[in-house]
């Protein structure tokens, strides 16, 4: 009975020894086929151990082995694979492909973010400014610790932080006719986020000479739009605007203003749209423009023609060469600036020079208490932000039917006994009458208009209240 019993238990120490060595041995094919999947992922040939009867029986070891995926980008992007209209396919292309961002802006915020976060290969981001506090209630790729430094350092930063794994290419510089080929011939998608004329029409110009597709969008005050040039047979800007409109017609957020979430959801578009041309995946704006009106939240999508045949850039015997355009000056053909750090005072020769003043010459007059009148010419919403004191209010469009209400202020204050008039009389007999406005534009036109109907004594205080902040008060808020 004793040798009976000895053994059974070795058998019964055997089977365990047998499970457990069976238990190890599923452990090691199971680290194997996770070897061979990592293998595959990585574009590396499996070794021949791979199992015949897998092969036989058709299975799919790894989906992604022909994509391309690794493993972390298979846990990065899971989401977008599991679309069935996306899936690997969609995210592969999207991965190998390369996008310039002209802009870090308002609508280059959520582009960039967006094609970072969502695994664009290579992102190129062209800007020449720096981060201001005024832009932080739109631009929302940029934070208070880049205050002062450049757009393209603070936005790749951001782009890195949300996606270690991708290229980003920073261009500190303003795109322009001598370099825009260069950079554009590397990129495979171009999008247009730039506030200004001449750049619109140079980056489509230049897209098209570079065969390249251009996501171009635009926001300013409650209004944006979008749309896809030159891809599939869409048009080219030149096509939709072949002649620039009138300076005074064109917007900006400077001038217009901007409700701070609207270039969020122009750009976010927009890097749908070149999420959509990367990866060949659904249907483009191309040959149609969104229209979107905040306020409302109403969203139309119209109808464009295609490319015109007797587009001289895009069209079917086109004149406008790489040569052309290298020389080509698109600020005098959009009458209008490419940059801020450009931009002139399109009115400095309107009046002559005694007709003009400095802001820290009007600062003297203050301070020894000369009689006079300040008219600010601004809109009224602008002068509810801040003011000079002791100025009034009459918005250039209402000046000439207001000015017998001006007069009659001018008499008010060559009749007042104020500690700004000063005690002598016989100063107030020609009350002089000084015009200000913003940048020093609309205040020239103001100052030609007075003069015309009899406002002899009306000056323009130069600059406007920009200089005013820049040259004699600091404290003075700029906007």
């Amino acid at each position: 009975m004793d040798g009976g019993g000895g053994g059974r238990g070795r058998t019964e120490t055997i089977m365990r020894e047998i499970e457990r060595l069976r238990a190890e041995r599923e452990e090691l094919d199971r680290r194997i086929r996770l070897l061979e999947s990592q293998l595959r992922v990585g574009g590396a040939p499996l070794p021949p151990s791979l199992p015949a009867e897998a092969e036989a029986t058709g299975l799919q070891l790894q989906p992604a082995a022909a994509a391309g995926l690794t493993v972390d980008m298979i846990n990065r992007y899971t989401r977008h694979l599991l679309l069935p209209d996306f899936g690997i396919e969609g995210q592969r292309k999207l991965s190998q492909s390369s996008i310039l961002l002209v802009g870090a802006g308002a609508l280059g915020s959520p582009v960039a973010m967006y094609l970072a976060a969502s695994g664009v290969g290579c992102l190129g981001i062209v800007d020449a400014d720096q981060v201001q506090i005024g832009n932080l209630h739109r631009q929302v790729i940029h934070i208070e610790a880049y205050i002062g430094q450049p757009k393209v350092k603070s936005a790749a930063a951001a782009c890195r932080a949300i996606n270690s794994s991708i290229k980003v290419f920073e261009y500190h510089i303003t795109l322009n006719p001598s370099n825009a080929l260069d950079i554009v011939r590397q990129y495979d998608i171009v999008i247009d986020t730039t506030d200004n004329l001449p750049s619109r029409y140079m980056i489509s110009d230049c897209c098209v000479l570079m065969n390249k597709p251009l996501i171009s969008g635009a926001a300013v005050g409650l209004e944006g739009q979008l749309t896809v040039y030159h891809h599939n047979g869409s048009p080219c800007y030149r096509c939709i605007v072949p002649n620039p409109p009138p300076p005074a017609t064109s917007q900006s957020y400077s001038d217009n203003g901007i409700l701070g979430a609207l270039p969020g959801v122009i750009g976010c578009l927009q890097a749908l749209e070149a999420i959509k041309v990367a990866s060949a995946v659904g249907e483009p704006l191309c040959g149609r423009m969104l229209l979107f009106d905040a306020l409302s939240s109403h969203i139309r999508i119209d109808k464009i023609h295609g490319s015109l045949p007797s587009c001289k850039v895009c069209g079917k015997n086109p004149v406008f060469t790489k040569e052309d355009f290298g020389k080509f000056d698109y600020e005098s053909f959009t009458q209008s600036s490419m940059s801020k750090k450009s931009k002139k005072l399109s009115l400095s020769n309107l009046l002559p020079e005694n007709a003009r003043v400095s802001c820290t010459h009007y600062k003297r007059l203050l301070d020894i208490g000369r009689p006079h009148l300040l008219l600010d010419v601004r809109p009224a919403h602008h002068f509810q932000i801040a003011s000079i004191a002791h100025s009034i209010n009459i918005p250039l469009p209402e000046l000439e039917e207001k000015l017998p209400l001006l007069r009659d202020s001018m008499r008010r204050v060559a009749a007042a006994d104020e500690p700004l008039l000063g005690s002598n009389r016989r100063q107030t007999q020609h009350c002089p009458l000084y015009v200000i406005c913003r940048r020093g534009d609309d205040s020239q036109v103001a100052v030609h208009i007075l003069r015309e109907n009899g406002f002899l004594f009306a000056s323009d205080v130069a600059g406007g209240l920009e200089s005013w902040a820049k040259e004699v008060d600091p404290s003075f808020p700029l906007y």
